[in-house]
């Protein structure tokens, strides 16, 4: 009886093992099958409210964009350090994934190497991103995807616990959007950290933006349909902000100068309190207007648009350096 036990508890032990060496991956460390892009963009296609897709661990090489339009439906993977999803070898579509859909989520997953944006939410409501990392293996170029998370027209948005570096415009950010909060995240080496423009009501918080160009963006541009206000930016650390802006020439981030902390441009009602921003060279806050920008005003501006900001408050933040080399050498 004992060694019949004893047989047993080895069999399940080596299964165990077994089952413990993962996916069979090629030479480049993608997972080896056939039918998983295929397999996951019809789950995509074929979702309905409440479904669940799950994404298991591992590093899956797309060739196209993913798409999902359904309602309610979660995208989920094993943790943004284990599901992956690379579209360094991608040969048709703009955006990692494109999301038309309300009460969507999408969390623990990563995204990689994207030839334009990364992870696009459009014209929804009720959306959540939630320990999404995104990245480009080469580090900050101009080639990048422009934006990592990029929730655009969306009423209710959470982004929180993710990871964004090395987008050629801004890592995470929000655009004509309404009941917004933004926590807890890092945005490190993009040319933009965090961006919220044209939008209202917006929490951003707990969050760290180091090594880009501008950290923290407060904007309003003209002629979009709405206007943005009533931003609260707090309880960030907000430090050494002072990559170079490689962002595309004639893009609106591209005006943004290297060794900016936080910069409010054209909006109204903005509360800047109780962050941590310190060694922005050019300077750690930064409040202008639209005319500041440099931009190209001779084709005419809204009438409704309103250039200059109003009700800015900086109240008990903890500065300190920056503002000791703007414009200067140092830029990378």
């Amino acid at each position: 009886m004992r060694s019949k036990f004893l047989m047993l508890a080895s069999a399940i032990g080596v299964a165990m093992l077994a089952g413990c060496g993962g996916p069979k991956t090629d030479a480049q460390g993608f997972v080896i099958d056939p039918d998983f892009e295929k397999t996951l963009q019809g789950k995509l296609l074929d979702a309905k409210p409440g479904d669940v897709v799950t994404i298991p661990a591992g590093k899956y090489a797309l060739s196209r964009s993913l798409s999902l339009t359904a309602n309610g439906v979660t995208v989920k993977g094993a943790g943004m350090d284990k599901t992956i999803l690379s579209f360094a070898k991608a040969t048709s579509g703009a955006e990692g994934m494109l999301v038309t859909g309300d009460d969507f989520t999408i969390q623990d997953l990563a995204f990689e190497d994207t030839k334009g944006d990364a992870l696009k939410i459009n014209g929804t409501k009720n959306a959540v991103m939630r320990r999404v990392a995104v990245s480009w293996s080469g580090g900050s170029k101009a080639s990048n995807g422009a934006y990592g998370l990029y929730p655009v027209q969306v009423t209710n948005v959470l982004i929180e616990d993710s990871v964004v570096k090395g987008a050629s415009d801004a890592g995470i950010y929000v655009g004509q959007s309404n009941n917004i909060i933004v926590r807890n995240n890092r945005a490190e080496g993009n040319v933009a950290g965090i961006e919220i423009e044209n939008s209202s009501h917006a929490d951003v918080y707990g969050n760290t933006a180091t090594d880009n160009a501008g950290g923290i963006l407060v904007f309003n541009m003209p002629n979009l349909p709405v206007p943005g206000s009533k931003t609260r930016v707090y309880k960030n650390n907000v430090v050494a902000n002072n990559h170079a802006n490689f962002g595309a020439k004639g893009s609106a981030v591209s005006s943004v100068p290297p060794g900016s902390g936080v910069i409010v441009n054209s909006n109204d009602e903005v509360e800047i309190f109780d962050n941590d921003v310190k060694d922005n060279k050019t300077a750690n806050v930064i409040i202008s207007s639209y005319f500041s920008t440099g931009f190209d005003t001779k084709n005419g501006i809204a009438a409704a648009y309103d250039p200059y900001p109003e009700n800015i408050f900086v109240t008990d933040n903890r500065f300190s350096g920056g503002g000791d080399d703007p414009g200067g050498a140092s830029r990378r």
